[in-house]
């Protein structure tokens, strides 16, 4: 069984968080956590390449459908449809015009517990109810009802890996083997070494 160390996550600066000049923050709080930087490029996606990133798990219509239509319900509001495929259906539409109105900066971060801390970090979906400390919370503003009302994405600067078999299917959508680099880095000594002896010499 591998060691948690080796687990892989993808994360996409969106158009939005390139445009705002965040590319930096974002980054270092990925960095400051203690993950490793394994693979970046910046690109212009396609709209194939958008459609087929959100299509890779077969399941993520119902899912991503469902997750939605409960979130509108949480907040006493309509959702555009009860379908949760016709909610996906529009949300895909969606984010193919958002992600490919601009360049986007593709990442893989590497460390234990990638995927989870990750997401933890960049905080919910919809920023308006993101905790207060995470990526989205901290730096925007948008929510489900004003996307919803321009007929758009949600801005929300990043997208993260949902779980392990997710980032497992999504890094090889956006990087070839020799494109992830495998290399050390210092402070994996003191992260993941069993003993630090090594400090005094």
């Amino acid at each position: 069984m591998a060691h948690p160390k080796t687990e892989r996550t993808l994360v996409i600066v969106k158009p939005d968080g390139i445009q705002r000049a965040l590319i930096g923050e974002i980054v270092k709080r990925y960095e400051r956590l203690g993950l490793k930087l394994a693979a970046i490029k910046m690109l212009v996606p396609t709209e194939e390449m958008i459609e087929g990133h959100y299509l890779l798990d077969p399941n993520w219509k119902k899912n991503v459908g469902a997750k939605a239509i409960e979130s509108y319900e949480k907040k006493d509001e309509t959702p555009p449809s009860s379908d949760p495929i016709e909610v996906a259906n529009l949300v895909v539409e969606r984010l193919k015009k958002y992600m490919t109105s601009g360049p986007v900066i593709a990442m893989v971060w590497e460390g234990a517990h990638a995927v989870e801390l990750v997401r933890k970090i960049t905080g919910g979906t919809e920023p308006r109810s993101a905790g207060i400390g995470t990526i989205r919370g901290d730096f925007v503003v948008d929510s489900y009802q004003m996307a919803d009302s321009d007929n758009r994405a949600i801005r929300n600067l990043i997208h993260a890996s949902g779980s392990v078999p997710e980032a497992e299917m999504e890094i090889p959508h956006w990087f070839s083997p020799k494109e992830v680099i495998n290399y050390r880095v210092p402070h994996e000594a003191t992260l993941y070494d069993a003993d630090i002896k090594s400090i005094l010499g």
